[in-house]
């Protein structure tokens, strides 16, 4: 099973409210140093078998990003077992 995932972002001459929010919000939690924020979200699309990416690239055209305020990247990533997934997932994979 291979999992193709989609990063939506807002293009840059979009405002983004959410993005200044955080932003505004770091020098309070004592973090210094970073200039601007953006958020985006990231679908993760599972296929059956080999990954069709003009399939993805379409869904993410089509459904998944407006084309007139965001952008879309698509990435190609192999599903590992459960167990080692859960663990990435979790940084307890680096841990020992």
């Amino acid at each position: 099973m291979a999992r193709v995932l989609v990063d939506v972002m807002l293009k840059p001459e979009i405002l983004d409210p959410q993005g200044e929010a955080v932003a505004n919000a770091l020098p309070r939690l004592g973090v210094n140093g970073i200039t601007s924020v953006r958020i985006g979200k990231r679908i993760e699309l599972e296929f059956e078998g080999e990954p069709d990416l003009d399939q993805a690239r379409a869904v993410a055209d089509a459904l998944l990003a407006n084309p007139v305020i965001e952008t879309f990247t698509i990435h190609l990533e192999e599903v590992v077992a459960a167990d080692t997934a859960e663990a990435a997932e979790t940084g307890e994979e680096n841990a020992a």
